[in-house]
Order: structure tokens, then C-alpha cells, then sequence
């Protein structure tokens, strides 16, 4: 599946994304409030991507960038058992304040909604993230609470804000 904004692709990822995608994820800047730590090396990348797959309730793409064919970042929206859609998104630091995370972003959600319709919506981000709090709410999501997570190795928590939609 594809999806077409203005400026951006939505495309699946690839192995091929390797190179591209490593760029973000080795990079420091990036990854401080992701839920994974810095990729130490493109080999991590690679071991990533073999694990991202959609299905009917969980969508994953590559943001490639229409001007240039460069894949600038990632992201999904994905259905949770209590009945709300999350999506997140990442990209590469140089593409930062551009507007590209609330194009791809609400691009995930339309094509959600036009799939199921009616759908609830909720997101969070690192408390301190106050630029990813900005596109959530660009969004159309309001703060419901302040909560926490962790990075999938364990080594970073942060205090993070949620929404809601």
C-alpha cells in the first residue's frame, strides 16, 4: 500500500532502506525520545527492518520525500486491544520543523478513517518532546495525562504526555 501527499510518499519498507533509514536511527538527535536506542550500526538497521510488516491493523511505511526520492523517515498507525488507533513517526534530523511528521501523519489517519470510518485516536510522546506534542495536536489530539514509558532495551524512561482524539 502507498499513500500520496503533496510532498510526501508512504510506502512500505524494504531491506533496500538500510543505508537511508540508518541515517535516522544511528543518529543521536533522533533517537533520544524513541522508544529504541541510537542503531549502533547499519547491521541493527537491517535487524529492524526485517521485523516490520502490516497487516489489517497495523500499517508501516517509509516517508520518501517526492522532490528527491529520499527516504527521510518512518512510521505507522496501528489498532491497540482497547480500541484506539496510535500512530508515531521519525524522522532525519535535517528534515526536522518542515512540516513533514503532521503530513505523513494525518495521511496515516485519513487513510485509516477511510478504511473503518469512525475511528478513536491517541498518541504520546516524551514530556519533554515539545515539538512531537506540537504535530500530535496539529493532529487534531488534545493531553488526557501525563504517563511513562520505556525504550525496548530498558536503558531510557521518560515521562511522557498523552492524547487523545
Amino acid at each position: 500500500m502507498t499513500i500520496t501527499t503533496e510532498r510526501l510518499l508512504l510506502r512500505p519498507l524494504t531491506l533496500d532502506d538500510a543505508e537511508a533509514a540508518f541515517e535516522w536511527t544511528g543518529d543521536e538527535r533522533v533517537a533520544k525520545y524513541m522508544i529504541y536506542s541510537t542503531h549502533e550500526s547499519i547491521e541493527t538497521t537491517k535487524e529492524w527492518l526485517r521485523t516490520v510488516k502490516s497487516t489489517d491493523t497495523q500499517f508501516e511505511f517509509g516517508f520518501v520525500r517526492k522532490s528527491d526520492g529520499k527516504l527521510i523517515g518512518s512510521g505507522g498507525i496501528r489498532l491497540y486491544d482497547d480500541g484506539f488507533w496510535e500512530f508515531g513517526y521519525n524522522f532525519r534530523y535535517d528534515c526536522w520543523g518542515m512540516g513533514y511528521a503532521t503530513e505523513a501523519s494525518k495521511a496515516m489517519i485519513d487513510n485509516v478513517r477511510s478504511r473503518y470510518g469512525d475511528i478513536r485516536l491517541k498518541a504520546e510522546c516524551a514530556a519533554e518532546n515539545t515539538a512531537s506534542a506540537h504535530v500530535i495536536e496539529k493532529c487534531g489530539l488534545h493531553f488526557v495525562s501525563f504517563g511513562e514509558y520505556q525504550s525496548y532495551d530498558g536503558l531510557k524512561t521518560f515521562r511522557s504526555k498523552k492524547f487523545e482524539l
